[in-house]
């Protein structure tokens, strides 16, 4: 195997869940360069690849569906940010975890929608019908949550959603 392949599967394998063009931002190699060893990699069933969220991410061998999904997701700043604080304070409001993140509430719900479809978190009603939000599987959630240190790519599109977000939900 190529030197550039190896190290393209070596960064996988530590950022796995990785999209495609968080991999070319991270390593010296040439978009097409970069394609082609991962699709290489993926035919030679060394690696994994999935199409979640508008993107292509790609995964050591061995991840199931659902942790796909929930590194794909983990790897957002604002859905990692109401997974890190379900996992300290379970059962959390949806206009608190807002106000936490300093986020628009829509913003949450965009996300707590995408966690929810992926049963990464759910979703409960009281008797009152107040509606608190719950980690699925917190151990598997933080597990998961370990492998992923997001990288520039990353934040900057997190950021630039919030940005727009809050200029369509304007003043209060």
């Amino acid at each position: 195997m190529t030197e550039s392949r190896t190290e393209i599967e070596r960064y996988v394998t530590h950022n796995p869940g990785s999209h495609f063009n968080a991999i070319v931002d991270a390593l010296d190699q040439a978009t097409g360069q970069v394609q082609h060893h991962l699709s290489r990699l993926v035919r030679e069933e060394r690696l994994d690849r999935a199409a979640l969220y508008g993107r292509t991410h790609y995964y050591p061998t061995g991840y199931d569906q659902w942790e796909r999904e929930a590194l794909a997701l983990l790897r957002r700043e604002t859905a990692r940010s109401i997974v890190v604080r379900l996992l300290a304070e379970d059962g959390r409001r949806p206009a608190a975890l807002a106000d936490d993140l300093g986020v628009a509430r829509s913003t949450v719900e965009y996300h707590l929608g995408r966690l929810t479809d992926s049963d990464v978190v759910e979703k409960r009603r009281d008797d009152a019908g107040r509606v608190t939000v719950h980690i699925r599987r917190p151990q598997a959630t933080a597990h998961l949550l370990s492998a992923v240190d997001p990288g520039y790519a990353d934040r900057f599109v997190d950021r630039f959603m919030q940005l727009v977000d809050g200029l369509l939900e304007g003043p209060p």
